[in-house]
């Protein structure tokens, strides 16, 4: 299946950099938003509200109907919050060509249901498993704007759509590899963004480098835990999708989720630090969601539970460090093994 023609659910920051990676691998692209000034921005070949200073090519159109923007595609991305993608798969589903594979590039679980990306995306679309992909690893959006190299992954049941959307989104800067892990790749995707509100904390209380890397670790440990007691590959969790999307969301200050923790170790209050976001932070969205999935299935997630309590249960910084340090003592790795 050769793609040349896509559409791209959202006009944010990371919609706007996917349309340009795929617009800069040869194809046409249409984008769909709500906004009717970020759209005319858009067709001016500029993002100005989320994504200033990056000319966008002329391959890109961007329209507020979503008729418009999805016929003749054969690829739907959709890039909106992970609160809007059923909403937004459900009013596109009947637009949506036959013949048409989706992929979906939000990170988090559907709060309520608990349910990752792809399923919301499966159960509002009705399409098989095999025709929806996910997207996930490091990739912070305004670095891939700005032409820095990265590579990411696409996940499929069915390698050859995988192998598709991956060829329809290479470019020189933008690599991507193939994975039939789509589970693996979700959970490290939507846990990562709750690891790094904590890093960012450590960072804004002047905490250095042993205490980042034991977080990250320590972070990447739990995350594991989750992804395998749920059947997902050990092995996407030391890839890309896994350590690459840890390392860079709690390490820049382009990460939203990073930046947030930042501004709490610093002082600042769960309000003011959103105040400051400049889009939605779904670390803070997905930490009781994922919490919540760990304790179902009897798994120990004490950084996740950590940052719960600070976000959403009103502990201090300095008591989510407390509580991390208390810890019983264990062997290292990621399975659980008291001493």
């Amino acid at each position: 299946m050769e793609i040349t023609h896509a559409a791209v659910l959202g006009t944010g920051a990371w919609g706007t950099t996917f349309a340009k990676v795929l617009a800069d691998a040869g194809l046409t692209v249409s984008m769909w938003g709500r906004s009717a000034g970020v759209v005319d921005f858009i067709n001016s070949h500029e993002n100005s509200t989320y994504l200033p200073g990056i000319d966008l090519p002329g391959s890109i159109s961007a329209t507020g109907d979503l008729g418009v923007a999805l016929d003749g595609a054969q690829m739907v991305a959709v890039v909106v919050p992970v609160a809007a993608v059923r909403e937004t798969v459900g009013r596109a589903a009947p637009l949506i060509e036959d013949d048409a594979v989706l992929l979906t590039l939000a990170k988090g679980l559907e709060p309520g249901s608990l349910t990752t990306v792809h399923e919301v995306a499966r159960e509002a679309s009705e399409l098989p498993a095999g025709r929806i992909a996910v997207l996930s690893g490091p990739n912070l959006s305004r670095e891939i704007a700005a032409e820095n190299p990265t590579a990411t992954v696409i996940a499929c049941q069915d390698t050859e759509v995988a192998t598709s959307i991956a060829l329809a989104c290479h470019n020189p800067y933008f690599r991507p590899y193939v994975s039939q892990d789509v589970l693996g790749c979700e959970i490290a995707g939507a846990t990562k963004n709750v690891i790094a509100v904590a890093i960012g904390a450590a960072e804004g209380m002047g905490l250095g480098m042993n205490t980042r890397a034991t977080l990250i670790t320590r972070g990447l440990a739990e995350i594991t835990r989750l992804g395998t007691t749920l059947g997902a590959d050990p092995g996407t969790f030391s890839g890309l999708a896994g350590v690459g999307d840890l390392v860079a969301t709690c390490s820049s200050k382009l990460s939203r989720n990073y930046s947030l923790g930042l501004r709490m170790g610093r002082g600042a209050s769960l309000e003011e630090a959103l105040a400051l976001s400049p889009g939605v932070v779904e670390g803070v969205r997905s930490a009781k969601p994922v919490l919540d999935l760990a304790r179902a299935h009897e798994v120990d997630m004490p950084i996740t539970e950590a940052v719960v309590r600070v976000v959403h249960e009103g502990a201090t910084i300095q008591e989510m460090g407390e509580m991390l340090l208390a810890r019983p003592q264990k062997m290292d790795g990621w399975r659980i093994e008291l001493l």
